[in-house]
C-alpha cells in the first residue's frame, strides 16, 4: 500500500517487551516470516503511542491528528534480494481514532481496531488501559527509572536499543497480502521503566500462546520524537 510520506511527533512511545520460544512464534507468523532471535529467545511486545501532529510531511502542523495507538508485535527477519531483513510482524492494531479505525487497511497500511483509552502520566509515572471495540484488552503501570532491568536477556540499555533500532520496518497483516511501513525517527533515545504491572488479554490468550510462554523481560519510554512514516514494498 503506497501511501505519502506522514511526518509527525511520537509524544510518548512505551515498548514493553516479552520473551516467547521461537518454536511457538513460528507456528503463528505467516510466511516469508521467521523470528529475530536474540540469545535463544524470539521477542515479542506491546507498542504503546501517542502520536501528534499527524498529517502527510510539507503541510503545516495545524492541520494534523493526535491518537492514542496500541500494537502487538513481534521481532522478525526475512529473506530479500540475497539479503536477511529485519523489523516487526504486527498481528494487530488498536487506536483511539475513530478515523484510523475506518481507514486502516484501505487508505492507511493495517486494520486498526478502535479502543478506548485511559492514560494517566504525572511524576515519571504512567498507566495506560484500554478496551478494544473486539473486547482485546491492555492494561500497564510503570515508573521511568535510571536503571534498566538487570534480569533482561539483553543485559544492557545498549543492547536492548540496538536490537529496537534495527527493526524500524513493520508489516501489517491485510488479506493476502502485508502492509509495509517504515519509521524514520529523527533522534533515537530510549529510557527504562520499570514495570509494576502489565496485562494483555491478546498475549494471555491460550488459543495462541501456552499458558506461562510470553514472559516478561524489560520496558522502554520515548518521548519527544519527531519522525516521518515511509511506504514500503508490501509483501
Amino acid at each position: 500500500m503506497k501511501i505519502p510520506t506522514i511526518h509527525g511527533f511520537i509524544d510518548r512511545r512505551i515498548l514493553i517487551n516479552f520473551t516467547v520460544d521461537p518454536d511457538i512464534i513460528q507456528k503463528i507468523i505467516p510466511a516469508p516470516f521467521r523470528p529475530k532471535i536474540y540469545t535463544g529467545k524470539a521477542i515479542v511486545g506491546i507498542c504503546l503511542i501517542r502520536l501528534k501532529d499527524i498529517k502527510p510531511k510539507g503541510l503545516p502542523n495545524f492541520i494534523g491528528i493526535s491518537s492514542e495507538n496500541g500494537a502487538h508485535r513481534i521481532a522478525v527477519e526475512w529473506d530479500e534480494n540475497t539479503q536477511i531483513k529485519e523489523g516487526v510482524y504486527i498481528p494487530r492494531r488498536d487506536t483511539s481514532l475513530k478515523l484510523n479505525s475506518i481507514i486502516g487497511g484501505k487508505i492507511f497500511p493495517g486494520k486498526h481496531y478502535l479502543a478506548k483509552f485511559n492514560v494517566v502520566e504525572e511524576n515519571n509515572n504512567y498507566h495506560i488501559d484500554f478496551i478494544s471495540s473486539d473486547n482485546t484488552k491492555i492494561n500497564i503501570d510503570a515508573v521511568e527509572t535510571n536503571d534498566f532491568d538487570s534480569n533482561s536477556i539483553f543485559e544492557t540499555l545498549e543492547n536492548v536499543s540496538d536490537f529496537f533500532e534495527k527493526g524500524s520496518v513493520g508489516y501489517s497483516p491485510n488479506g493476502k497480502k502485508f502492509d509495509g511501513l517504515k519509521l524514520n525517527a529523527y533522534k533515537w533515545k530510549i529510557r527504562p521503566l520499570n514495570v509494576s504491572n502489565v496485562q494483555s488479554s491478546f498475549f494471555e490468550d491460550q488459543a495462541i500462546f501456552p499458558k506461562g510462554a510470553v514472559k516478561f523481560d524489560n520496558a522502554l519510554l520515548m518521548t519527544k520524537i519527531e519522525h516521518e512514516w515511509k511506504s514500503v514494498a508490501d509483501k
